[in-house]
């Protein structure tokens, strides 16, 4: 199955409402990725649970991967239950090095070590 590709200034300009509806974007980066990132796209849902996403709008997968491989698998499974959905081209890299518009999210926290855990 071949998956569309967005680029990044057409998916900037639709998120800015130019042309058609807002896309709905959906954050599918592997859990280190995403886990060690401060920043999504704006608006970015984490891999939600597709029944509860609308079927008349576009969605937009992105990923850390410059091969686009997680969010095209992603995108293509939402397209065999009957979504509009297409991948952007180049991920978040590309989107970040264009200086485009990003959400912040909170920086992972490292626990404390916990008493007496350290044997020496």
């Amino acid at each position: 199955m071949s998956i569309s590709r967005i680029t990044k200034e057409e998916l900037k300009e639709r998120l800015e409402g130019i042309g058609s509806s807002i896309p709905i974007i959906v954050d599918v980066r592997l859990k280190y990725p995403y886990e060690h990132s401060t920043v999504t796209l704006p608006g970015a849902l984490r891999e939600p649970d597709p029944s509860t996403l609308p079927r008349d709008r576009e969605i937009v997968t992105y990923d850390s991967d410059p091969e686009e491989l997680v969010g095209a698998k992603y995108a293509a499974t939402l397209i065999r239950k009957g979504f509009q959905a297409c991948v952007l081209k180049g991920g978040i890299a590309e989107w970040m090095a264009a200086k485009y518009p990003t959400d912040a999210k909170a920086a992972p926290v490292q626990a404390p070590p916990k008493a007496g855990s350290l044997k020496g």
